[in-house]
């Protein structure tokens, strides 16, 4: 029996005319649903901690944000999009439910409203994805390419996070981590990629994965759909990745500063204003420090290449780059000591942070202020890695774990085990519980010249700005 006229039109992904959004207040959610309000979609959302920026930047928008509860979804939209944050027992994610709403996760939306028919570039890997697609995004709308994006950060240049255009690329950040209660695969299986990047591959996101192996696979099912005429990106110099690089369904090209990558950058040189580099037979220069920013650079470079840009139109994108919002952000100086605020969490990207930051600034006393706040770092996994990480800097200080209480006690982070393991003959070490303690210990200790580099992937009890008053007075 064929299908009637009447069930033709019912709703789907692509034809929804009413979306309610059930967390809107993540940059993505609401970034996504102005977007498509400006289509003349009739757009409604929902979250728990409405206040500014997004509450702002929705109701500019004339998109009214009301706190979790079913009479949201009386209407009966002919979508719900539930964020990746929303968990069983949301009063609104209960309703869809029970009555059998069409109901999707944020990236099965981008893929059916925005991504198909598109140009697809996705930039994953455990570090540096908001870096090396920051920077994509730029060379490609520095150079007239007017590119579709979706960044977990703020590119300086560009002022928002996410932008949707007519232009045929797409610069996406693809995350590991999953898609919603109902789809545990990471976000970027549903990004169809024509080109990726895989930077790095770590363990991390304890709370989600239970191995390297596991996240592996995960980025295996991203490789898996990269397509014949597509490209593959790959970090050449990191073991973890080169096993699933053995495939022959698209093209795979390796980069790095190792022997054995068809993209080799060489001749490394720093100071405190970026660092240069050679590839083959043309000298980059770019405005960040240290190898994980140089490979962050190849990376990006090479896609630009991809996307039909030249070295000159390249290099003129690299010169106008202005960084992104908390990554070795500098915040402030006050008292000839200079405040920097960076987004690392796990202990490679805070290795790499510090290290950039002796190459910047040579001979300068760096201090690594640090709160363990992501899923990982609360948890003892990278117990020992984090005190060698931390060690690159002269003084430490460790905040309070965060929401300790829903870490079992066997699995927690240990503090003091932490400090003994950092103190050595040239780094002190203080375990010091907030904010506010921290900036008294850190100010009454603080030298001119000094460089304080703040570690958090949160607002820290804004530390940034406390930190730079105190040192004023």
């Amino acid at each position: 029996m064929g299908l009637s006229a009447e069930s033709d039109l019912r709703p789907t992904i692509e034809n929804a005319r009413s979306i309610h959004f059930v967390g809107i207040c993540g940059t993505a959610m609401a970034s996504v649903a102005a977007a498509l309000k400006e289509r003349g979609i009739a757009v409604s959302g929902s979250d728990q901690g409405i206040y500014p920026p997004m509450s702002t930047f929705l109701e500019e928008r004339g998109i009214a944000a009301k706190p979790f509860g079913e009479a949201n979804l009386a209407h009966k939209p002919d979508l719900v999009v539930i964020g990746n944050a929303i968990s069983r027992g949301n009063p609104e994610a209960e309703f869809a439910l029970g009555q059998k709403l069409n109901y999707c996760s944020l990236p099965e939306l981008l893929k059916h409203q925005f991504l198909r028919g598109k140009r697809s570039l996705v930039v994953s890997g455990t570090h540096g994805k908001t870096t090396t697609a920051s920077l994509l995004a730029w060379l490609l709308e520095h150079n007239g390419l007017n590119p579709s994006f979706l960044i977990g950060g703020i590119p300086n240049n560009l002022g928002q996070g996410a932008r949707f255009t007519d232009s045929d690329w797409f610069v996406i950040e693809g995350d590991e981590y999953d898609t919603a209660f109902f789809d545990k695969r990471s976000k970027f299986v549903h990004y169809l990629p024509e080109a990726v990047v895989i930077n790095n591959l770590e363990f991390d996101h304890a709370d989600i994965f239970g191995s390297l192996a596991e996240i592996q696979t995960s980025f295996q099912r991203l490789i898996n759909i990269v397509p014949s005429n597509g490209l593959l990106l790959a970090n050449g110099d990191d073991a973890n990745l080169e096993p699933l690089l053995g495939i022959d369904h698209c093209p795979v090209r390796r980069f790095g500063l190792g022997g054995d990558c068809d993209d080799l950058a060489s001749g490394l040189a720093y100071n405190e204003s970026g660092s240069e580099f050679r590839l083959g037979d043309t000298t980059f220069c770019i405005p960040m420090v240290g190898e994980l920013n140089i490979r962050n650079a190849l990376a990006a470079l090479l896609l630009a290449r991809y996307a039909g840009l030249n070295d000159v139109q390249i290099q003129s994108g690299l010169d106008t780059f202005e960084g992104i919002r908390r990554r070795m952000e500098i915040r402030g100086e006050a008292g000839g000591v200079t405040v920097i605020d960076d987004f690392a969490h796990h202990p490679t990207a805070i290795r790499e942070t510090l290290k950039a930051l002796g190459q910047r600034y040579p001979g300068r006393r760096v201090w690594a202020i640090f709160e363990p706040r992501s899923n990982t770092t609360r948890r003892s996994h990278f117990q020992a890695e984090l005190a060698e990480a931390l060690r690159l800097a002269k003084r430490v200080v460790v905040a309070e774990i965060a929401r300790l209480e829903q870490i079992p006690t066997e699995e927690r982070l240990d503090p003091a085990r932490l400090m003994e393991d950092i103190r050595t003959a040239d780094t002190e070490a203080d375990y010091i519980p907030t904010a506010d303690e921290i900036v008294e210990h850190v100010v009454g200790q603080a030298k001119e010249g000094d460089i304080l580099c703040v570690l958090s992937n949160g607002g820290f009890g804004g530390i940034h700005q406390k930190l730079l008053d105190a040192l004023a007075k």
